[in-house]
């Protein structure tokens, strides 16, 4: 070649300064300089660390070669390792769920639990037994200078009711996996959590939209929870999700922001109207009692009185006829016991004076003589000692 003999042949070689026609400084690079640089990093050689390999596993096995033996511990050591892979733990708030190819076979309490190695079964241990909670409508934010604080989500919490007033309704649920639907939680939703919050805003809002704002100011929270828990529950089950709605809280329920002072100007009026039909309610309730004693009470007067006189009226009949018929039997004598009763019973409570008059000279009995005031009570006597 002709440039070789220019690359400094003989003796003249190694004095030459260019090796080529490109003037390259040495035969180690191409003719467009970028030859291969020994100073880099270089890719393992893969035949190296094969052979080492066989080396190591040749000192190791006994007789330093692969026999039939050395394969037959191999393939049982493999065996036993994959054997022993097949056991798992499921934790105390877990079930685990054992699928074989795919396919939900069996459910495993929390403990030490087996199943086939994989590729055959393989378990998940997603977390059945614990209770979880959602907030809707509002935030819960940790915060190391001032703690817990709760942050308001209107486009979560503003509702509309059915007599098309706003409210602001903020609300937890709590729920759990049913302990037979694992494999529904598993397999029939991706996103529990967010299925869980949907169902329970939509519930809400359909609850709140057929109810009236004032009850559920006041009273309604229990019945509008129960409404709610029992609307997720049908709607889940419909969905085949798997979920257990435990609770449903509500946890504030107030007018928006802007109007919610004229609110409790209202809810204090009502609370008002209600304290004052309830204190009429109790004056009636005490008043009405007690003139229905009374009409009791004059009623059985007027019927014992009724009853006496009736009765006394009777006797007196019946002692007029008996008297009648003894008169009929002896009148004389009958009026004149007649007379003579008469007139004790006139003169036995009146105060008397007998005089006999038959005497010469009246007696001996002063005629002025007050002989009446004689059974007169004395007059109390005044201050200075003179009768009135």
């Amino acid at each position: 070649m002709p440039w070789s003999n220019q690359g400094g042949g003989g003796s003249g070689g190694s004095s030459g300064g260019n090796g080529g026609p490109w003037g390259g400084g040495g035969g180690s690079k191409g003719p467009w300089g970028s030859g291969p640089q020994s100073s880099g990093p270089r890719p393992p050689d893969l035949e190296e660390i094969l052979r080492r390999g066989q080396d190591k596993l040749r000192g190791v096995l006994p007789g330093g070669n692969l026999g039939s033996k050395g394969f037959a511990l191999l393939a049982l050591a493999a065996v036993a390792l994959w054997g022993f892979s097949g056991f798992f733990k499921v934790e105390p708030d877990e079930l685990g769920v054992v699928l074989r190819f795919g396919k939900d076979v069996r459910e495993v309490q929390p403990g030490l639990n087996y199943h086939l190695p994989y590729p055959i079964e393989t378990v998940l241990t997603p977390k059945a037994l614990r209770v979880n909670k959602i907030d809707i409508g509002m935030r819960t934010v940790d915060d190391a200078r001032r703690g817990s604080t709760v942050r308001d989500v209107p486009e979560e919490s503003l509702m509309l009711t059915g007599d098309e007033n706003i409210v602001d309704v903020d609300f937890s649920v709590l729920w759990k996996i049913k302990p037979t639907g694992v494999g529904q939680y598993l397999f029939n939703i991706q996103n529990p959590e967010g299925t869980v919050k949907a169902v329970a805003e939509g519930a809400m809002r359909e609850v709140v939209g057929r109810s009236d704002i004032q009850p559920i100011l006041t009273g309604a929270r229990q019945t509008i929870e129960n409404a709610v828990q029992e609307l997720m529950q049908k709607t889940l089950d419909t969905y085949g999700a798997g979920i257990l709605v435990q609770q449903v809280q509500l946890q504030k329920v107030d007018p928006p922001t802007q109007v919610i002072d004229a609110f409790r100007d209202v809810q204090a009026a009502r609370a008002d109207l209600e304290r004052a039909v309830n204190e009429s309610q109790t004056y009636a309730n005490k008043v009405v009692p007690e003139a229905r004693g009374r009409v009791a009470q004059i009623t059985q007067g007027a019927e014992a009185y009724k009853s006496q006189t009736v009765a006394e009226a009777t006797g007196q009949t019946s002692r007029f006829t008996k008297i009648y018929e003894q008169y009929k039997k002896a009148p004389e004598v009958t009026r004149e016991r007649m007379y003579l009763e008469t007139m004790e019973r006139v003169l036995g409570g009146a105060d008397k004076i007998i005089m006999d008059s038959g005497r010469e000279g009246g007696g001996g009995v002063v005629p002025y003589l007050p002989l009446g005031e004689l059974n007169r009570p004395a007059q109390p006597r005044t201050q200075t000692g003179a009768r009135p």
